[in-house]
């Protein structure tokens, strides 16, 4: 439907600033999505491009998980914002010192009453980026020549999540060691998203300090660096053969001591051989003292 002369006269008027619009508040911002790293100042523009209404009502909510809270409200600051944060003319809000918890939604809304178009409102996402702390870092103190192994490296503190980077007696090394002729013999693999390094054979040349350093856009930290020893034999595998070597030796010798003892000393126990000869009894037999004499108790058979 084409405009009539009127109706696009007053438009363009508008437009160029020739008139004040009456048409109702608008309100825009220089970002709608923000970055800001924690603990560091940010604010959150929220301009009024147009309002005929003198003192407008201006509220500013914080939504996170979809559950709506105020954080400028009835002129004041309120909510998780309080002491942290200030109204800065015409209704931008300054945070101070931003913090984890701060990552939201922020709707900024305005309210004329004297205006035809009397509300309008604004939604800004904030994401508040936190540094990494130490990772985790896992080096095996020694491994053999030609076996596989893996050094680990974590952290789960920074936002966005952290890339990986791992260094060998203080030098980086590249992600991908076929690309670079110092690295072209080496078996690593790296993997930036976890932190995984992995030998699928271990060189002599592998041997030395590795130390990881997790980074994001806040900044990075770095674990104290730990030594990796390669041996041409398994020390450690002969260490134990031989330990099991002893400990079944011993085991042997303990069982033997107790079959032979077993066999060698029997119990003593009743059998057909074991009897009790009947006590001999003499021919004479004495009387008491007080009598005096013996009596002759059997005869002889000639």
């Amino acid at each position: 439907m084409a405009m009539t002369p009127l109706v696009a006269c007053v438009v363009l008027s508008i437009s160029l600033g020739l008139i004040p619009s009456s048409l109702g508040v608008i309100l825009r911002t220089m970002d709608k999505i923000v970055w800001a790293n924690e603990f560091e100042p940010i604010e959150l523009t929220c301009l009024i491009e147009s309002i005929s209404t003198n003192n407008p009502r201006i509220e500013w909510k914080k939504i996170k998980n979809g559950v709506p809270s105020y954080v400028y409200f009835q002129n004041k600051i309120a909510g998780d914002l309080e002491q942290r944060a200030q109204l800065k003319e015409p209704a931008n809000i300054l945070i101070f010192n931003t913090t984890r918890s701060d990552t939201a939604e922020y709707r900024c809304e305005v309210a004329a009453i004297d205006d035809q178009r009397d509300f309008d409102e604004i939604l800004i996402s904030l994401a508040v980026r936190v540094k990494p702390v130490v990772p985790r870092c896992s080096v095996p103190e020694a491994v053999t020549v030609g076996t596989s192994t893996e050094l680990r490296c974590l952290e789960n503190e920074g936002f966005p999540a952290s890339q990986y980077r791992w260094f060998h007696n203080s030098e980086e090394l590249p992600q991908d060691p076929k690309n670079h002729p110092k690295f072209i013999n080496s078996t690593y693999s790296m993997n930036p998203d976890t932190g995984g390094l992995k030998f699928r054979r271990v060189r002599k040349e592998d041997a030395g300090e590795y130390y990881c350093q997790a980074k994001n856009e806040a900044g990075h930290a770095q674990c104290p660096p730990q030594t990796m020893e390669v041996y041409d034999v398994d020390i450690l595998g002969i260490f134990l053969k031989v330990l099991a070597a002893v400990a079944s030796g011993l085991v042997v010798t303990v069982c033997m001591y107790q079959c032979c003892k077993r066999l060698c000393f029997p119990k003593k126990g009743h059998n057909e051989n074991n009897y009790n000869w009947p006590a001999q009894t003499s021919a004479f037999d004495y009387v008491d003292d007080d009598e005096g004499h013996f009596r002759h108790k059997s005869s002889f058979v000639i």
